[in-house]
């Protein structure tokens, strides 16, 4: 396995690949790598000739400083990782410099709305951040395939619509959701949690498959109703909770027949915030 930590020699790397038509698997990510990052490539294994990923922090990404200065920074171990799982050709380090050459401004980006919606709500400006690393992420590494997992479900649905809108010729693949034994879905921000925190958190997984099982039984008012009473009565902040068409991401108050939902919720255990989603079927 190949580490670049510049833009120039990954990019020798990348005119190699391409030169002898090897077809390129690209999961970004911000370090501090699970189980979950390793099913991408895993999942990217299976279609191409060569897997790469990267790690970088992206500064744009985040509203909050603070929430900047607290992410997890981990990349000798998320290295080490990458080589054990064997399913990685070449890591990306990039220098902040080798991302934003010319200072960190964010560029605006028309998602059809869905930045609106959610997380983008909450976080103005967060979608156009990511959509600013992604871009320039998908310049430098020519992907063929690019792997997002479905627990940042908005996200995916972000970079799907930022390849239709540039026109780029990358596939992109919603990659099902790793979770814990508890069901929690594994994020880099667990590793904050206390042990009690973690074992507690495993409510939030037990209440969406409540959800499904509510699902087209009970009206989307009623359901809220029930899943904040769930959540009144622990030591938990629940955020939001919402039922959305997944085309849109727009929150609906009633079911139809000819769209698909999913169920999306945040939680806050102690300082740390947790998101999760299900498919309802």
């Amino acid at each position: 396995m190949k580490v670049f930590y510049d833009k120039n020699s990954f990019a020798e790397y990348i005119t190699t690949q391409k030169a002898q038509h090897k077809t390129i698997g690209f999961a970004p990510t911000m370090g501090a790598l699970h189980a979950g990052h390793i099913s991408l490539y895993q999942e990217a294994k299976r279609a191409n000739d060569i897997i790469v990923s990267s790690i970088f922090v992206n500064p744009t990404q985040f509203n909050n400083p603070e929430d900047l200065e607290k992410y997890p920074r981990t990349v000798e171990d998320d290295i080490r990782k990458l080589e054990d799982s064997k399913l990685v050709d070449a890591v990306y380090v990039p220098r902040v410099e080798d991302i934003y050459p010319n200072g960190m401004d964010r560029k605006h980006y028309n998602f059809g709305g869905i930045e609106n919606e959610m997380e983008g709500a909450a976080r103005p400006g967060h979608f156009d951040g990511v959509g600013t690393v992604v871009e320039e992420l998908f310049v430098q590494v020519q992907p063929d395939n690019a792997y997002f997992g479905e627990k940042d479900f908005q996200q995916l649905k972000i970079i799907e619509k930022l390849v239709e809108v540039l026109d780029l010729k990358i596939k992109i693949h919603g990659v099902k959701i790793h979770r814990e034994e508890s069901g929690l879905a594994m994020s880099s921000r667990n590793m904050r949690l206390s042990e009690t925190e973690k074992n507690a958190s495993a409510l939030i997984f037990q209440t969406l498959k409540r959800v499904n099982e509510w699902f087209r039984v009970i009206s989307v008012p009623e359901i809220k109703t029930r899943v904040e009473e769930i959540f009144s009565t622990e030591k938990m902040d629940l955020e939001y909770f919402m039922i959305a068409e997944e085309g849109t991401l727009k929150e609906v108050d009633f079911f139809s027949t000819d769209h698909d939902f999913r169920a999306f919720i945040v939680v806050n255990v102690g300082s740390v915030r947790l998101i999760d989603n299900l498919h309802l079927d």
